[in-house]
């Protein structure tokens, strides 16, 4: 279990990655994917809770990881545990390929296998291009008109 000053170092690192480099708080979307696991697959959000806890923390507070890119996968990893499918990158200009990494210029999409099933967001761009937010709109928020 973290202590909390482990949890406070690591949210003081993430908070200072995030306005230097200007990148979005991934936090609240990660929130709600919990949520949904805790719902659907109490074991599956255990062991999201203890990756949290004994592995993403504790890497950002040391320093052994970058802060952004260790949420980037702990997203990634909370979204194949809600629904198993793969994870791919959208550049800038709207390219789709597998994910290969943590990529800040991308989005990042984990698509379920479940063709019925919405996109689920892992990673956004400090700004999302027109072909970025097209897709994000079409495969994450299900709209099928797409944004003047």
């Amino acid at each position: 279990m973290v202590d909390d000053a482990t949890a406070e170092k690591a949210d003081r690192i993430l908070q200072e990655a995030l306005d230097r480099s200007g990148a979005r708080d991934p936090r609240p979307f990660y929130r709600d994917r919990l949520r949904t696991l805790k719902e659907s697959d109490p074991e599956g959000y255990s062991t999201a809770v203890a990756h949290y806890t004994d592995t993403l923390i504790p890497s950002v507070a040391s320093g052994e990881r970058d802060p952004l890119d260790a949420w980037t996968e702990y997203g990634r990893a909370l979204a194949e545990a809600v629904a198993s499918g793969r994870t791919v990158c959208i550049d800038r200009s709207g390219r789709s390929r597998t994910y290969e990494g943590p990529a800040r210029d991308h989005l990042i999409l984990h698509l379920p296998d479940d063709r019925g099933t919405r996109a689920l967001l892992v990673g956004l761009p400090p700004t999302l291009t027109p072909a970025q937010r097209a897709t994000y709109d079409v495969l994450v928020a299900g709209k099928q008109r797409l944004r003047d």
